[in-house]
């Protein structure tokens, strides 16, 4: 079970709001992959599992950075074009994966509904 605690997204969101190298935040980032006619995006999430020991090879720490497709049908290619388009976005900020890193972040998923996750890192 996944438990989210409304402490660590406080931290989170006031990390991911200060500004990165090229003067953009999280959110800024995101809300350019896409234009509006193919996704939007929804947020972002920062989950912590506390059932997972500290100590355990395991990611304990991530970030789930949401979005919804234009279509409900979305083509298999489409969407792993998709996750591939902002998994790359996130990677080529190197200002965002050092400071995600330095937060304590294991890992980022994407998702494009509230049923399937898809791991950037």
């Amino acid at each position: 079970m996944t438990i989210k605690h409304s402490l660590h997204i406080a931290a989170a969101a006031l990390m991911l709001s200060a500004p990165f190298a090229h003067g953009e935040n999280l959110d800024v980032l995101m809300s350019q992959v896409f234009p509006e006619a193919q996704a939007t995006y929804i947020g972002y999430e920062s989950v912590e599992r506390q059932d997972i020991p500290a100590s355990a090879a395991v990611d304990r720490k991530y970030l789930i950075v949401d979005f919804r497709l234009a279509s409900t049908e979305t083509a298999s290619e489409q969407l792993q074009a998709s996750v591939h388009k902002v998994c790359m976005t996130l990677l080529k900020d190197r200002d965002l994966i050092r400071q995600l890193s330095d937060s304590g972040y294991d890992m980022v998923s994407v998702a494009f509904d509230r049923r399937s996750q898809f791991d950037c890192l």
